[in-house]
């Protein structure tokens, strides 16, 4: 089965084309990073009016890429949430229109439940159900256990800031830039974890799988205050320490996650995936509890269209369809 996958959720346009939830044939993403660095952020509304430029230009590279048409197609899946409504909206009515012309089924998909997918389009090994996920993103932060495809039950997720967006707006606080968790970790590499205390909370049993990154958020801003925006080595350290300390928090609670519920296999999936500290501390966490970790690679991890058209096409296999009055919503719970 060729699925053609449709992603606008944040400030990335992406179509692509599998086969069989498995074979990536096309993958094609604009990215609109140098639109909305000069706001330290995404801005809706220029989110929106970009996409709207670039879905049909992404679609047709995706389409010559995969060297096929809309005619060769079987099945649409788009992402519907969670995300900024009038940027979901851009890739969803494109998916409706492109269903109803060429009267091919459609379904909507979790964000979320397409991170999951990722992995499954890397080469084998591949981590068998059920296994645990630790999903961390811009606005997300919880581990998940996976059932199977598309039954996922949440274990603990953030309690305020996911780790994502802890990491950019500690990068706006020194000045950094926008994407700013990339630039974290680019200087956290020559620095010292250790230069910097920074709080861990979250730490009683009844919060054992859940996360709060805004205390350590604060605590760097409590640091700039009192000894103004660092430079040079004192800016490593910084970034180090701050790493450090959400990466510690994240590791050491899906070793308890592991260890409490008995899972073999932990898949590593999110925007902040990417993060090369995060990468290297989960696998060898896993070497050392004798767990595998299972990590896509970082172009997998981001924002793409692959991994919505992965998770459509177990949806479509399924039978699922969903009606041309699908809609976009900002919020969505996982599905079970």
């Amino acid at each position: 089965m060729l699925v053609l996958g449709l992603e606008s959720s944040c400030d990335e346009t992406a179509a692509a084309v599998v086969e069989d939830g498995r074979r990536v044939l096309a993958d094609v993403v604009a990215s609109q990073v140098k639109v909305h660095a000069r706001y330290g952020g995404v801005v809706p509304e220029l989110a929106s009016r970009h996409h709207v430029v670039n879905v049909v230009p992404v679609l047709d590279a995706a389409l010559a890429e995969a060297r096929l048409t809309l005619d060769d197609i079987d099945g649409v899946a788009v992402t519907n949430g969670p995300g900024l409504v009038t940027a979901l909206l851009i890739a969803l009515q494109t998916a409706k229109a492109i269903a109803y012309a060429k009267g091919i089924p459609i379904v909507g998909v979790n964000h979320l439940e397409g991170h999951l997918n990722a992995v499954y389009l890397e080469p084998e090994p591949h981590p068998a159900f059920p296994h645990l996920a630790l999903l961390v993103s811009g606005g997300h932060s919880s581990l998940i256990r996976v059932d199977g495809f598309g039954a996922l039950v949440e274990l603990g997720a953030t309690r305020d800031d996911a780790a994502g967006e802890a990491f950019d707006k500690v990068a706006k606080m020194l000045r950094l830039g926008y994407p700013g968790g990339v630039q974290i970790d680019r200087l956290a590499v020559d620095g010292d974890p250790a230069a910097v205390s920074l709080p861990r909370l979250m730490t009683k049993p009844e919060t054992a799988y859940d996360f709060s990154f805004s205390g350590v958020k604060t605590a760097v801003l409590n640091h700039i205050r009192a000894n103004g925006v660092p430079e040079g080595q004192a800016l490593r350290d910084l970034c180090a320490s701050f790493q450090a300390t959400v990466v510690e928090v994240l590791v050491r609670k899906t070793r308890a996650a592991v260890e409490a519920f008995g899972f073999d296999s932990v898949q590593l999936a999110g925007g902040v995936a990417a993060n090369s500290g995060l990468r290297a501390a989960l696998r060898a966490a896993g070497a050392a509890a004798g767990f595998h970790v299972f990590i896509p690679p970082p172009r997998r991890c981001t924002d793409n269209a692959a991994m919505i058209a992965a998770a459509g096409y177990h949806r479509l296999a399924a039978g699922e369809r969903a009606p041309l009055e699908l809609e976009a919503t900002s919020s969505m719970p996982l599905p079970t």
